[in-house]
């Protein structure tokens, strides 16, 4: 289970990034994050950015929607989502990892 966090702002988003991989795309979970595997090498943001695009795809997001709060040179993120509620973010997460 994806430990999702409530604030004024929106819901926090726990993520393990996997730069340099083979595709992009979320790959499943890991110690109560959303694992997500991009293309992108960790250098210059590129894989944040990459990172981005990916969630906003796989959870049907604007990009606008989506910002990272923490963990930039860490594989280990955060990532604000404003915009959905916390039940809605849950539901699309699930869907994603079916």
């Amino acid at each position: 289970m994806i430990s999702l966090q409530v604030t004024q702002q929106g819901v926090i988003l726990p993520v393990q990034a996997q730069p340099g991989a083979r595709r992009n795309a979320v790959v499943g979970e890991r110690e109560a994050r959303l694992r997500v595997a991009v293309t992108q090498a960790p250098e210059k943001g590129k894989a944040n950015d990459a990172l981005v695009e990916v969630l906003a795809e796989a959870l049907d997001l604007r990009k606008s929607q989506i910002e990272l709060v923490s963990g930039e040179t860490s594989r280990q993120k955060q990532f604000l989502i404003t915009g959905l509620s916390l039940a809605e973010l849950s539901r699309r997460i699930a869907v994603c990892l079916e």
